[in-house]
């Protein structure tokens, strides 16, 4: 029996919960989605029916999609950092986040974090 993470981390989507979550485990070593949980009535942004909240894990980390609506957008106080083997690591999710709606917030260059390259993203 697994034991249940005492710490999910809980995104808000307007909409594309599913989505994100099926892009991650897309990219990402060791992710997946669960489960996914339909309305089982109307609520204030959607129907009865409507994908209301995803479980997924990214890398071995329990997330929570939550399609709550147009109140909260997604910004630059949350961020996945991934710890990369190489630069051809880093590059191929680079350039599929990226590639993927994506939108590039930095780079920082070689000879940061000890000589090692990273990124930054976004993704909506």
């Amino acid at each position: 029996m697994t034991k249940p993470a005492k710490n999910t981390i809980c995104l808000w989507y307007d909409g594309a919960a599913e989505e994100a979550a099926r892009f991650y485990a897309g990219i990402f070593p060791d992710s997946s989605v669960d489960a996914v949980h339909l309305a089982p009535g109307d609520y204030p942004s959607g129907k009865k029916g409507d994908v209301l909240t995803v479980e997924f894990t990214v890398m071995g980390i329990p997330c929570l999609g939550l399609n709550g609506g147009p109140e909260v957008k997604h910004n630059e106080a949350f961020s996945f950092q991934v710890a990369t083997a190489d630069q051809e690591e880093t590059d191929r999710y680079w350039n599929a986040i990226v590639g993927n709606a994506g939108r590039r917030l930095c780079a920082v260059g070689a000879g940061t974090n000890g000589g090692s390259p990273g990124r930054s993203h976004r993704w909506p």
